[in-house]
């Protein structure tokens, strides 16, 4: 009778093919375990290492638990992204070595604990927990193995935890967005986003929005001049956002708007649904915080001129009038945070002096386009396009309350820079 390893092996090999009855006799032997009286735990136990172990291969290949997690929960849904938390949980139990604190903050935010007594017994306790019988939670295990074990190398952003040094050659381990939840300026930009994402009227929410870019880029060139003053050794760093469908472009197009608007590069990797950003730690944290509320913002705006669209004419959604909303909405705002930061710069240039702030915006811009090259250097770009003249009136009025633009034709998008390892 094979052991439970190879039980697993034949498992995760069939999963990946495309004969089902051969999945589910592998699974059927699974569930019979290796034939003997503890043949279940066994599986349970071996099924638990091999997927602590292969999600810490991921780690030195790009991959951080905040990304597996949300791939996992797109590809395979919640369970088993959360049976994967489980996993990224033992495998740092069982590594305790030193880690830099944002790791630890991110097993935190997922809540990635080992809740259970025995590892022998964690696949049935997550099945009573989860309210699934043994069968699923196999199916599941082998599911999030065979997605875990596949998955590609990726950039590697951040040193992760048992790196012979703690930053990339050249650099520090300050090379990622830094948190900075007690300033009274993220605070204010914080309120300032939340009232847009609350308020009613369009005009506000913009006015608002506008606001915390002026806060967030003045912030980025108080900082920028503070670390001016002594030679720096650290690397531009780097975030992750989702830009899960529907209308996956629209979020990357959103993401390089608001990425560009704030001193920061973005690639798009569709197919494993998010965007990298590029930057210097004040300019990422703007980025996560001005891409998280003009989400909400520009979703908020579509629907409601979906509805206004059905109550004066009568018609229904349609893909492409949602899709040139977001686009023109992107676009627009992306010009309006541009200005905002302009605007904060001129005011910097008068107050520090065009000769002190000139040069080191160049080299901070020098820094994140090297570090660019780097990182993606088959970069490619991909022209995206709007074919509702409707929407994309709407979406520009929306978010600037223009004068429609009414049209029929194709209008051509933005380009959007696009992964190496993206098909086309």
């Amino acid at each position: 009778m094979p052991d439970a390893e190879e039980l697993i092996t034949a498992a995760v090999a069939a999963s990946r093919g495309t004969d089902v009855r051969l999945a589910e006799r592998r699974l059927d032997l699974l569930v019979v375990g290796t034939g003997t009286a503890d043949g279940a735990t066994a599986v349970d136990a071996a099924l638990l290492r091999r997927l602590a172990g292969a999600v810490g291969r991921l780690w030195p290949r790009g991959w951080q638990p905040a990304d597996l997690d949300r791939l996992a929960g797109r590809r395979l849904g919640a369970r088993p992204a959360r049976l994967l938390r489980n996993a990224t949980a033992a495998q740092r139990r069982d590594h305790p070595g030193p880690v830099p604190s944002w790791w630890d903050d991110q097993l935190r935010d997922l809540d990635a604990r080992v809740w259970w007594d025995d590892d022998a017994r964690h696949l049935t306790a997550w099945a009573a927990r989860e309210g699934v019988d043994r069968i699923t939670a196999l199916r599941e295990a082998v599911e999030a193995l065979a997605l875990v074990e596949s998955l590609p190398p990726i950039a590697v952003l951040r040193p992760p935890p048992g790196s012979a040094t703690t930053a990339p050659a050249g650099g520090s381990a300050t090379t990622g967005p830094v948190s900075r939840g007690g300033s009274r300026i993220l605070d204010r930009v914080r309120a300032l986003l939340a009232k847009a994402e609350s308020t009613t009227f369009p005009a506000e929410a913009e006015a608002l929005t506008g606001k915390a870019q002026e806060l967030m880029a003045r912030h980025s060139l108080d900082e920028a001049l503070l670390a001016a003053e002594a030679p720096r050794t650290d690397l531009p760093g780097g975030v992750r956002l989702g830009t899960d469908p529907p209308y996956a472009g629209a979020k990357a197009l959103l993401v390089q708007e608001v990425a560009a608007a704030n001193g920061c590069e973005s690639v798009w990797s569709d197919d494993l649904g998010f965007a990298t950003v590029l930057g210097w730690p004040a300019d990422l944290e703007a980025v996560e915080l001005l891409y998280t509320s003009l989400l909400v913002q520009a979703t908020t705006a579509m629907l409601r001129g979906r509805g206004e669209r059905r109550a004066a004419a009568g018609r229904r959604r349609t893909r492409g009038y949602d899709e040139s909303f977001l686009h023109a909405f992107a676009l627009r705002i992306g010009e309006r945070l541009r200005a905002a930061s302009a605007a904060a710069n001129r005011e910097a240039a008068e107050a520090a002096g065009p000769e002190r702030l000139l040069p080191v915006l160049a080299a901070r811009s020098e820094a994140v386009q090297e570090r660019l090259e780097t990182l993606f250097p088959g970069v490619t770009r991909q022209r995206l396009t709007v074919r509702d003249a409707e929407g994309w009136a709407s979406g520009t009025s929306a978010a600037d309350r223009a004068s429609l633009h009414p049209g029929g034709g194709t209008r051509p998008g933005r380009q959007v820079r696009g992964g190496e390892r993206r098909p086309r």
